[in-house]
């Protein structure tokens, strides 16, 4: 379900770069950067780049892109 929000001009324009960077729409960014902060938070003892891939990894997984790991 889609939600109005008012965002502030800084923030919409803060997130543009990195939107254009990563592939992303405005909105999208803004809503990647409160999933990792909010994640972040969560974990204060997790590094960023682990909470990352472990995002990125359940996507793929969603997606059917996950390979089972094979031990020996």
């Amino acid at each position: 379900m889609a939600v109005a929000l008012k965002l502030s001009e800084r923030l919409v324009e803060d997130a543009k770069p990195h939107a254009a960077a990563e592939h992303r729409s405005v909105p999208k960014q803004i809503e990647y950067g409160a999933r990792i902060g909010k994640a972040v938070l969560e974990n204060p003892e997790m590094p960023l780049r682990l909470i990352q891939n472990t995002l990125l990894s359940r996507e793929e997984a969603k997606a059917g892109l996950a390979i089972p790991y094979q031990f020996g």
